[in-house]
């Protein structure tokens, strides 16, 4: 018998619809773009080619997405079982973080229509990072979508192909653990190539390792974040002692990840730049601040314990990441002379529709699969 039920109650919600209306303007917004060009729509120009639909909806949308490949690396590498009641809403958040994720790449091609030619093997340059990327993306999605299909499959009664999908599975799960290493580091390493143009206060040779932690915080943070909410919204008990003892992992990796970024600055001679009086240096410690904050909270055993300090700490560690983020594509990106970018209505417009579509999605799926556990249904 399964561990987890669908939630049930009305669909069709005053929320539900307002979230259904931004994601139709979203999508007529883009009707737009796929006619008339990029031009017509966003605000990118030759010095900017990459705007909030790659900083926010990709290298965002998939930190966000990581709360998957966290959880797995909880559950499945270091052996602790009690956290797996929250393994499969997790990877429901990755499914619709990368999928929405990678739709926004296509959406930011230029020529969209010759996106298949990314598998053509003629066309390969194997020294380029942002093919590793965009295959471990692919490759990562197919493999949610797996990991995911047993709660499609108790949905049908197909309770035979459940269990013989159940004998493989822990294949796709390594995998699962592998691919979000391999890509959220390179994330990072794609800002590397920027050079010079990017502020010292961001461009480091740990950016991979910067990047690929910061996505584990997040996709931690992502978890008790929604739990949270799902449990206000549908009125049902939180799993307080799960979230309170993941946010012992939380703060080591937290511990972890301010150290490693302190130093690197020391070694570097770079917190000159944290003082220089300019914009780079007031959100570079609005970023440090997000990140400081749940370290100092979650030191405590007793906050630890408490759901308020617990969803406060996810919250700010979900900003520190996005704002470390656009703090690094955008900015701290400084191109020539002359050249300023800030996205257009129609750009945020495109963002919003897409996670407010996410949120669509995981009502529909919350409340007709079996995704939450049964403490919760």
């Amino acid at each position: 018998m399964s561990a987890h039920a669908p939630v049930g109650g009305k669909l069709l919600t005053k929320p539900f619809m307002v979230l259904l209306i931004l994601a139709g303007i979203a999508f007529a917004i883009l009707a737009q773009r796929f006619i008339f060009g990029l031009g017509e729509v966003t605000n990118l120009n030759n010095e900017y080619p990459w705007g909030i639909w790659i900083v926010i909806d990709v290298m965002i949308g998939t930190a966000f997405g990581c709360a998957g490949y966290a959880i797995a690396l909880v559950v499945y590498l270091l052996n602790r079982g009690e956290y797996h009641p929250l393994v499969r809403p997790a990877i429901m958040a990755g499914m619709f973080g990368y999928a929405l994720g990678g739709f926004a790449v296509v959406i930011d091609l230029g020529r969209y229509w010759q996106f298949y030619t990314l598998l053509l093997p003629w066309y390969v340059q194997f020294n380029s990072v942002m093919l590793e990327v965009a295959l471990c993306v692919m490759a990562y999605i197919v493999v949610l979508f797996i990991e995911f299909s047993p709660a499609f499959l108790e949905r049908l009664g197909m309770k035979d192909v459940r269990k013989k999908l159940s004998k493989v599975l822990f294949i796709f799960i390594a995998i699962g653990i592998l691919l979000p290493t391999m890509h959220q580091s390179s994330l990072g390493t794609l800002a590397t190539v920027f050079g010079h143009q990017i502020s010292p206060l961001w461009q480091t040779q740990l950016l991979p390792a910067l990047f690929l932690i910061s996505a584990l915080l997040m996709g931690y943070a992502i978890v008790p974040f929604e739990g949270v909410l799902a449990a206000l919204g549908f009125h049902q008990p939180m799993e307080t002692s799960l979230f309170g003892k993941l946010s012992r992992f939380i703060f080591i990796v937290l511990a972890a990840y301010v150290v490693l970024r302190v130093v690197d600055l020391s070694v570097r001679g770079a917190w000159g730049y944290a003082f220089a009086g300019t914009l780079d240096a007031l959100m570079f410690w609005v970023e440090m601040a997000l990140f400081i904050m749940p370290l100092v909270v979650l030191a405590s055993a007793k906050n630890r314990t408490n759901i308020r300090w617990i969803f406060v700490s996810a919250i700010s560690l979900l900003l520190a990441g996005s704002i470390y983020r656009i703090n690094t594509y955008l900015v701290g990106y400084h191109p020539a002379e002359g050249w300023h970018y800030f996205p257009s209505v129609s750009e945020i417009m495109v963002t919003v529709g897409i996670f407010s579509l996410e949120v669509v999605l995981y009502l529909i799926f919350v409340k007709t699969l079996p995704v939450l556990h049964k403490a919760h249904a």
